[in-house]
């Protein structure tokens, strides 16, 4: 789908903060004035419940839609929105087994993991791991990356951090650490960078992630 990205959100647990990253990302790319478009297709549709808590006046800036139904249905619905958005940010169910996970897989420029540095979580990214390698082998177009999430300035963390530089798929240094102001930002509706001055460590967080993700999506070109 030439002339726009499409990013997928994915894990195979809940708990990850899959929707968390979308929503921020989502924001970050639209303050470099890129056009976003946020698919939820997690059954739960966390990312939809975000955006509706915000304020009518100040609505989530970018567009969100509800997506599944089977792959052609989500290729023929993405296909008639990439001539309107640069971007469309997939919020993919926590399960690998879920057929919307797999279309995602099947349709995304780019695959992002969250990890919470722990040790379940890792033993669940090594499942959502083999099946990204899988769909790369078959599309060669297909790039993925792990990003450390809801880290936490711990010996536990700092040791699982290392082991997670022993997967195949990269890890993306732009991790997102366990800070109350993405937690408050769900509540509003809204973005860490609607939270000002006390959400800049946050805020340089996301910018950081922002940039990691469009580097990876240039060595595709």
């Amino acid at each position: 789908m030439d002339g726009c990205s499409i990013v997928a959100l994915v894990s195979q647990k809940g708990g990850s903060g899959k929707t968390t990253v979308t929503m921020q990302l989502a924001a970050g790319l639209i303050l470099r004035g890129y056009r976003v478009a946020v698919c939820d297709l997690d059954p739960q549709e966390s990312a939809l419940r975000w955006a509706e808590s915000a304020p009518a006046a100040t609505p989530f800036p970018g567009r969100m839609l509800r997506l599944g139904g089977g792959l052609d249905e989500m290729r023929h619905d993405l296909r008639s929105l990439v001539q309107h958005v640069d971007f469309i940010l997939l919020d993919c169910p926590p399960s690998i087994e879920h057929p919307n996970t797999v279309g995602a897989l099947d349709l995304c420029d780019l695959a992002v993991v969250p990890v919470v540095p722990s040790p379940t979580d890792l033993w669940s990214t090594r499942a959502i791991e083999k099946l990204i390698l899988q769909r790369m082998e078959k599309r060669r177009g297909l790039l993925g990356v792990l990003l450390p999430n809801r880290v936490m300035r711990t010996s536990l963390a700092a040791d699982v951090l290392e082991v997670m530089r022993d997967f195949t798929l990269p890890v993306l240094a732009a991790p997102l650490s366990q800070r109350s102001a993405f937690a408050q930002s769900a509540v509003l509706g809204a973005s860490v960078y609607e939270l000002g001055r006390a959400a800049a460590a946050a805020q340089e967080e996301v910018d950081q992630l922002v940039s990691a993700v469009l580097e990876h999506l240039e060595s595709k070109k």
